[in-house]
């Protein structure tokens, strides 16, 4: 590639960067969804979301803004590295949120990309949205996002294991997925409960995509909904092995799962011969009381707005499963990780 190339390739990705934050601030978000390829992929791991093509990105955006009443952001160019037709980079970025509700924040982000050249010009494959700083959060049970320092963790753990439950702390998610396998016989027929957890670990990736097991999930997508109901009701009640995730892990030895369909829990309370839960570690709380309030107040915000991104409707806590203590020994598995994923 000649100087003059190089030259032109960094003006027009500038650019690109430019036209994203101005159609962001003007809530343009036909014209952010065209500054992605195709497939590309938006992410915001602190919050869990990650948008994938063009109009999951234009109809997330559009969510994720609607109870802001100003948005200003402030980008300063970072770094560009090209390498023909492909090219990675970084932008930094200060922002002032208000919500309608009068509260407001502060904060700054960077946001790691991945470009591409196409035949309508560069394009955004990748644009992942990373804080580093945030004054006056948004969410004011932020207490409830902040993972439990190590004797905490070791706590839950005692009062789990007291209860019946097995358990292991471990770093993160890279370091559960080899751990799940160890769990999880070869050929099990398991069910994975919805879980941005296991989705975003890629341990619900493992399971249904794999190969090494029999996905009931993959086997219900065939089933048709209304002849095929008891069919689908009993797969759901009685896996071999069921894998998922819970709203709170109390300091006295309890789970806590929510639920708007109650398809997994059957097999969480009992119908599954194991259940695997992995839970991060802002999901532990003092006792039963503060479980209850971290799933009204927390999570279930954060379940509605992703669930209205994806099924075009909120979430709702209609059946709750309160798990005291496992009965049956060697089923009930917590992986307790020491990062915060998840809601």
């Amino acid at each position: 590639m000649n100087g003059f190339q190089a030259i032109a390739d960094r003006v027009e990705i500038e650019a690109l960067r430019g036209e994203f934050t101005d159609a962001v601030m003007m809530c343009d978000y036909d014209r952010i969804a065209v500054l992605f390829t195709r497939d590309g992929v938006l992410r915001m791991p602190h919050a869990s979301v990650e948008l994938n093509g063009r109009d999951e990105i234009r109809a997330g955006l559009e969510h994720l803004e609607a109870p802001l009443a100003l948005f200003v952001q402030t980008t300063h160019p970072g770094t560009i590295h090209l390498d023909g037709d492909v090219a990675t980079g970084r932008v930094h970025l200060q922002e002032v949120i208000q919500l309608r509700d009068g509260r407001s924040h502060l904060n700054y982000a960077t946001y790691h990309d991945r470009y591409q050249r196409t035949t309508g010009g560069w394009k955004l494959v990748e644009r992942t949205y990373g804080t580093r700083h945030v004054e006056q959060p948004i969410d004011p049970a932020n207490e409830f996002a902040v993972p439990a320092p190590e004797d905490r963790l070791e706590l839950a753990a005692a009062a789990l294991r007291a209860h019946g439950f097995m358990v292991d702390i471990l770093d993160d998610a890279t370091a559960a997925r080899p751990r799940i396998q160890d769990l999880v016989p070869v050929g099990a027929r398991v069910f994975t409960g919805a879980s941005e957890t296991l989705r975003l670990s890629g341990i619900d990736d493992d399971l249904n995509n794999s190969g090494r097991y029999e996905s009931i999930r993959a086997r219900i997508l065939a089933l048709d909904r209304v002849t095929q109901a008891d069919e689908i009701r009993q797969l759901l009640a009685s896996p071999d092995v069921v894998v998922g995730s819970v709203a709170a892990v109390t300091e006295t030895g309890s789970l806590v799962a929510a639920s708007a369909s109650g398809s997994q829990l059957p097999a969480y309370a009992g119908g599954a011969g194991r259940a695997i839960w992995v839970a991060g570690a802002q999901k532990v709380v003092p006792d039963l009381s503060t479980a209850l309030r971290r799933l009204e107040e927390y999570v279930l915000p954060l379940e509605s707005a992703r669930a209205q991104i994806v099924y075009g409707q909120p979430s709702a806590i209609n059946r709750l499963l309160i798990l005291n203590a496992e009965p049956h020994p060697d089923r009930g598995n917590v992986l307790l990780l020491r990062e915060a994923i998840g809601f």
